[in-house]
């Protein structure tokens, strides 16, 4: 049997992490598979015409295969209006700050699902990956028969053998010092890369892609010595020339700072640096509602300049994050 990396044609055993909202850019992507990686759009929060669109614009860079990342479907949870209340009551002093109408809550708090899955069938990539849970066994039929790869993500070795009882192809296991959303739904363990990825190893039979903290060619070697197909490498990509990171953004990475796990962006679980919002919102709303709620104030935010206003993921090792073209990062992480 074909290994991943040989039935997806990669000659560098790099995947890009998935990077929503606008990080991951088409170029970067084009530019990761095209130096024989594997790219990913992060897809989560695009419209079902964006995905087609970004797809269309990745292979016009390239020939060569990538993958589309989503959000698996969840049951949207209902908030009182007390919850709403006093989550935009701590949003208001920042709304206010940057000019903006006091925060609230909008009637559609994430994209449609089922819209969004449909057109990653039709655009056919190489890899559908997805995040925060389970596909139904029907949608993981689609994926296989439309010759698509399926890849969930895990935060423990639980649910890296959920993910295996349900299907997939192969499981990516996020390790606490990765940046952005934790992506699992059940049993989060917070582990060191290596050693979940060498526990996952011992007691799944599908391949395993290691991600979480990996900043060098060392970083890389030592999850392929544990036993990974891949590492999934996202943080490091960020000053990319390719990136879509702002520069504000960009400056906030150098200049330094502790990262934390927050939910006070997207009400899930995230790593990034520390700023106002991240230290004075205490009673978010769970996600989705929170990722709505505080979407005017990060893109005021952006626009405006005010890093201590946005969702700056960055996983633990985000300091050694280089600049240049992403196929130089892609060569400098490759043991």
């Amino acid at each position: 049997m074909q290994s991943v990396p040989e039935r997806l044609d990669l000659t560098v055993p790099i995947v890009l992490a998935p990077m929503a909202g606008g990080v991951g850019t088409p170029a970067m992507v084009a530019a990761v598979s095209q130096g024989g990686g594997l790219g990913s759009v992060g897809a989560a929060y695009l419209t079902s015409e964006q995905i087609t669109t970004q797809g269309q614009a990745v292979r016009a860079q390239t020939d060569r295969p990538f993958a589309v990342n989503l959000f698996a479907p969840l049951p949207v949870p209902t908030v009182s209006a007390e919850q709403v209340d006093a989550a935009c009551a701590e949003l208001a002093p920042f709304h206010a700050s940057l000019g903006l109408p006091a925060p609230s809550l909008p009637e559609q708090v994430q994209e449609d699902f089922e819209a969004q899955f449909a057109a990653v069938v039709a655009l056919r990539p190489a890899v559908c990956s997805f995040a925060f849970g389970r596909l139904f066994p029907a949608q993981l039929a689609q994926l296989h028969g439309a010759g698509i790869l399926s890849v969930g993500t895990a935060t423990s070795v639980t649910e890296a053998q959920v993910l295996e009882a349900d299907g997939v192809d192969a499981v990516v296991v996020q390790g606490s010092a990765a940046g952005g959303h934790r992506g699992g739904w059940q049993e989060d363990a917070l582990a060191d890369t290596v050693a979940l990825t060498r526990a996952a190893v011992e007691v799944v039979r599908i391949p395993v892609i290691a991600a979480g903290g990996l900043m060098s060619a060392a970083d890389v070697r030592a999850v392929l010595d544990a036993g990974a197909a891949l590492a999934q490498c996202g943080t490091a990509f960020l000053l990319a020339d390719e990136a879509g990171t702002s520069a504000t953004y960009r400056a906030a990475l150098t200049a330094g700072g502790e990262t934390v796990l927050t939910t006070a962006f997207s009400g899930r679980s995230a790593r990034g640096l520390a700023n106002a919002v991240s230290r004075e919102v205490h009673a978010p709303l769970p996600y989705p509602h929170q990722n709505a709620l505080t979407r005017p104030l990060r893109t005021a935010g952006a626009a405006a300049g005010r890093a201590d206003v946005l969702s700056l993921w960055a996983g633990t090792g985000y300091a050694q994050a280089t600049t240049g073209p992403a196929v130089s990062i892609l060569a400098r992480l490759t043991p």
